[in-house]
């Protein structure tokens, strides 16, 4: 069984190079070989240039492809995998392309996991906790009211004026800010247009009391059933969302301006504006040589009886880059090499999943993450 990992981005070394340490059979595949090299090619001896047609010759029945390329590789390498007889990993959220080939990889046996980096990854191992938790605690009754909140994101250590830095081109960044969400706030349905038309305070339970601002992201309510929440509980609150400093509101207005001034320009005007508008923002925020980043992750579940809580309790996570590189790329692709092991001890059943339910996967694996951060608790706020 040999390993193909395929990308070596900023966020993928950790995790590649602690397959390759840990004994694994890993090919490496990157558009750049020097690149590969310049990264892993101190530890790893089959470094490769990659292309589909290469990476076809090179797989084999039982072997695993990670995808760490952009997002609409993760499909074709996928459907390559089906050809090939081969498992698929990513880090990504699973589109419904990828969904639609659940029924094709359960028919063949063969495994496609995803959602298993950062966010989407360890907030949905911390989610799946206090799901299970609650169910089992004293405070679980079907007439209690729920509360579900998940906020994620990288933040600068040391922070800057406009509270935020970048770490590759912020392109990306921009264009999310454009895309619509949809969650759960008092009962009722919340669709937000635009980020900044729902950012709230979020105080986050971290040794060190600190306040951040939060805003929901994507559409948060497929998760409710994937986080296993009975159909029949009272939902008050459900959001998954984006955490920033303090002040970045306040910050990036102008930002806000800038792009709601493109409505009803064409998609090349819009992509061409905000391509240029990233540029300038990386050259004046980007982040010097070795200097650290951080990463704040909270979930959170809450019931209450009554108006009163009777199962409270929120993982809190809070780390930041150091000697080993930085945070963001830690957790990101550690617990994707966390996958790769598990798929290749078929620990993971066949078709295409997002991160693991398994008590004892979640256990072991959260373990594995109290070692990549600073901070790591389960807060119980009735304690």
């Amino acid at each position: 069984m040999t390993i193909h990992w395929c990308g070596t981005g900023l966020s993928s070394i950790p995790g590649l190079r602690r397959l390759v340490e840990g004994g694994h059979e890993v090919v490496v595949w990157n558009r750049t070989v020097d690149k590969a090299r310049e990264a892993v090619g101190d530890i790893a001896t089959d470094i490769r240039a990659f292309s589909m047609e290469a990476l076809s010759d090179a797989l084999h029945p039982g072997d695993i492809a990670i995808s760490m390329l952009p997002a609409d590789q993760h499909v074709p390498i996928a459907l390559l995998c089906l050809q090939k007889g081969a498992n698929f990993v990513s880090s990504s959220y699973i589109a419904p392309d990828m969904r639609a080939l659940d029924g094709q990889f359960r028919e063949k046996g063969l495994v496609s996991l995803n959602e298993i980096g950062l966010d989407p990854g360890i907030d949905h191992l911390m989610a799946h906790d206090l799901v299970a938790r609650y169910r089992a605690s004293a405070g679980y009754h079907a007439d209690n009211v729920l509360s579900f909140t998940s906020y994620c994101g990288g933040v600068p250590k040391q922070p800057n004026a406009f509270r935020y830095k970048f770490s590759w081109a912020p392109a990306g960044v921009l264009k999310a800010l454009r895309s619509p969400s949809r969650s759960l706030r008092n009962f009722s349905d919340l669709r937000v247009n635009r980020p900044w038309e729902a950012i709230t305070a979020y105080d986050a339970p971290l040794p060190q009391p600190e306040s951040f601002e939060v805003y929901p992201n994507r559409d948060s309510l497929p998760f409710i059933a994937d986080y296993r929440f009975d159909p029949a509980w009272k939902l008050r609150d459900f959001v998954r969302g984006t955490i920033r400093l303090n002040g970045w509101a306040e910050a990036w207005a102008p930002i806000f301006a800038e792009i709601e001034a493109l409505e009803g320009s064409s998609p090349a005007e819009i992509d061409t504006a905000l391509t240029a508008r990233a540029n300038a923002l990386l050259k004046d925020n980007s982040y010097a040589p070795d200097e650290p980043d951080r990463v704040v992750l909270f979930v959170s579940l809450k019931a209450e009886r009554d108006g009163k809580p009777v199962f409270h309790e929120t993982w809190a996570m809070d780390a930041a880059g150091d000697a080993r590189g930085t945070a963001m790329a830690r957790l990101v692709s550690v617990p994707v090499s966390l996958g790769v092991e598990a798929v290749a001890a078929r620990q993971i059943s066949a078709g295409v999943h997002a991160a693991p339910h398994d008590p004892k996967l979640i256990a072991d694996w959260m373990d594995q993450v109290q070692g990549l951060v600073q901070y790591l608790a389960r807060v119980d706020h009735l304690a």
